[in-house]
């Protein structure tokens, strides 16, 4: 199985920019990579923060791009989204019978389950009872191998604004996934907006660059302003094996010299030395 994991989009309408840069334009930039390089791929999953306001017109503009992506995709929503404004252009997104935007669906003998972690009134994350009984019974009535797809890490990862966002009833989503623990192969989160990657009670993750702005790393306590940056985005490009899965960051942006490593093999010591001029 091939997929391909991006996040926190962050549209806004038309023409307006955020934070000095267009996330219309990054998106368009990065779909052309990703069906450029990447049409094999069985799914495109997008972990939320779709749009920064959560204005119709920003999904609008998701929307039509969405449309023409040839590779089916899976849309979450995240703390800047509005679910009424995202269902109005989105009608057909999942809805687990209460509301939520999530659902799951089998490919290739895995069963990928996408959560709602949207917690109105606050950017933090939480997962409701009702949400967790649905999650209970999408577990105890499938039986294939998992992967977990949600907006919010519910867990620190050292940055201390965003931990303070992070999901905020951890323990008890915990106990609705112990029970399933070893048939959970790897959870795919956003939020964050930087590529961290370890494990969940033992359950790896992968936390990768948003689309249009960043957060830097800044592991010293900073209270909750919570700094970015224009540091480069990326997608995942995801690799499920029967024995491993990889998760490979594309810099999609990214127009470096590209260069044969092992040229001093061939032209000798020099080549490596002193690195012809482009």
């Amino acid at each position: 199985m091939k997929l391909i994991h991006l996040t926190d989009t962050h549209f806004v309408p038309q023409p307006a920019t955020l934070f000095g840069l267009d996330p219309r334009e990054r998106f368009d930039a990065a779909l052309k990579s990703i069906t450029t390089e990447h049409s094999d791929a069985n799914l495109l999953v997008i972990t939320g923060d779709l749009a920064h306001w959560g204005e119709i017109p920003a999904y609008e503009e998701l929307q039509k791009r969405i449309a023409t992506n040839p590779i089916p995709t899976v849309l979450l929503i995240g703390n800047h989204d509005e679910r009424m404004a995202f269902r109005s252009v989105f009608p057909e997104a999942m809805d687990d019978g209460n509301g939520f935007v999530q659902g799951s669906r089998v490919v290739d003998g895995h069963r990928l389950i996408f959560l709602d972690t949207k917690q109105q009134g606050t950017h933090a994350g939480a997962y409701c009872a009702a949400r967790r009984a649905w999650l209970e019974k999408e577990l105890s009535e499938s039986h294939e191998p998992v992967l977990l797809f949600m907006h919010h890490p519910a867990f620190p990862v050292g940055i201390s604004s965003m931990d303070m966002l992070s999901q905020q009833d951890a323990g008890a989503l915990w106990q609705v996934l112990e029970p399933h623990a070893e048939r959970i192969r790897h959870i795919f989160l956003g939020h964050i907006h930087r590529p961290i990657f370890g494990n969940w009670h033992g359950i790896s993750f992968s936390l990768i660059p948003g689309l249009n702005h960043q957060v830097p790393l800044a592991l010293h306590p900073h209270g909750d302003d919570i700094p970015g940056s224009h540091e480069p985005p990326a997608y995942a490009v995801v690799s499920v094996n029967e024995d491993s899965l990889v998760v490979h960051l594309n810099y999609f942006l990214d127009a470096t010299r590209r260069f044969p490593l092992d040229g001093d093999e061939v032209k000798g010591r020099e080549y490596a030395l002193g690195f012809p001029a482009a």
